[in-house]
C-alpha cells in the first residue's frame, strides 16, 4: 500500500472515469510519453494499454518505485527514481516525446517552467494540476489570473483547459479544484526577438503588474528615448498579448545604450 506523502503534494485519483478521460486527451501523435509521478499508476493502467505508447514513468516516491515495479513489469527499466525537476530530460529520450501527469500541486508552476525550456522536445502535455493554475496557463489577455507562464508557453503552444474535477474523487481530498489542461505545440520555431531577453522582459513586467509598463523595465538597460512615446509603455501586463510582448522585446533589443 503507498501512503501519500504531503511533502510530495500527493493526492491519489480514485476515479477511474476520469483517469481514462485523461488518458484519451493524449493524442497519438507521439510514441514517446513520459508519465510524472504516476504513483499507484491510476494513469499508467490505461497508458499502457494503448498500443501507441511507448512509457517511461518518473517518480520521486521510492514506496511509488517500488509499487510501479511490481505491478507493471512490462516497464522494467522505463521506470526512473528520479526528480524531474532536475532531470536532464535527453537522457531519456534523444527525440520529441510527450508528458502526462497529475502534476504534485506544489511543483506545478517549475514544471511548465521545465516544459517551456524543452518546449523542442516536448510537443505536447496533458496534465491535471490544481485548478486556478491550470485557468492561469490558459488564460488570455484582459484577465486577472494572466500572468509569466500564460506568455511565456502560449508563445510556443496552443493551450486548452479541458474540464474540472473535484475534491472528492481523491484521497486524500485536496483543499481545492482540480484542471486537467492539453498543450499542443504550435508552428512557431523561432521567435523574431532574443529568447532570453523575452523572457526577462515578460517576467520584470509581470513582477510589478498593478505598475504600468513604463516603470517595470527600470531593471532593463535599453535606450528609452527611442520607444518613449510607444503606448505599450502605458499600458499594464494585462493589456498585452503575447505578441505585444514579442513586438516589445524586439523594440528592447533594437535599441540597445550605445
Amino acid at each position: 500500500m503507498v501512503r501519500a506523502k504531503k511533502h510530495l503534494g500527493q493526492h491519489f485519483l480514485t476515479d477511474l472515469d476520469i483517469a481514462q478521460r485523461i488518458v484519451n486527451s493524449l493524442s497519438s501523435d507521439y510514441n514517446k510519453v513520459m508519465e510524472i509521478g504516476p504513483g499507484t499508476g491510476v494513469l499508467t493502467q490505461y497508458l499502457v494499454q494503448r498500443p501507441d505508447v511507448d512509457l517511461n514513468l518518473i517518480e520521486l516516491d521510492s514506496e511509488s518505485v517500488d509499487y510501479l515495479t511490481a505491478h507493471y513489469p512490462e516497464l522494467k527499466g522505463r521506470i526512473f527514481y528520479k526528480d524531474f525537476l532536475k532531470l536532464d530530460l535527453t537522457e531519456i529520450f534523444s527525440e520529441p516525446f510527450a508528458l502526462i501527469g497529475n502534476f504534485p500541486y506544489n511543483i506545478s508552476g517549475p514544471i511548465f517552467f521545465k516544459v517551456f525550456e524543452y518546449r523542442n522536445q516536448i510537443p505536447e502535455v496533458v496534465g491535471m494540476l490544481q485548478k486556478e493554475v491550470a485557468e492561469r496557463l490558459a488564460a488570455g489577455p484582459g484577465t486577472k489570473v494572466y500572468g509569466v507562464l500564460s506568455v511565456l508557453l502560449q508563445a510556443f503552444y496552443k493551450i486548452d483547459y479541458l474540464f474540472t474535477v473535484g475534491a472528492h474523487v481523491f484521497n486524500p481530498p485536496p483543499k481545492v479544484q482540480s484542471g486537467v489542461i492539453r498543450l499542443t505545440r504550435n508552428d512557431v520555431d523561432a521567435l523574431p526577438c532574443d529568447e532570453a531577453l523575452f523572457v526577462k522582459v515578460v517576467k520584470a513586467i509581470f513582477n510589478q503588474r498593478r505598475k504600468a509598463i513604463r516603470n517595470s523595465l527600470k531593471a532593463i538597460p535599453f535606450n528609452r528615448e527611442a520607444i518613449a512615446d510607444h503606448e505599450f509603455l502605458t499600458r499594464r501586463p494585462e493589456q498585452m498579448s503575447v505578441n505585444d510582448f514579442i513586438e516589445l522585446t524586439c523594440m528592447i533589443q533594437a535599441n540597445p545604450i550605445n
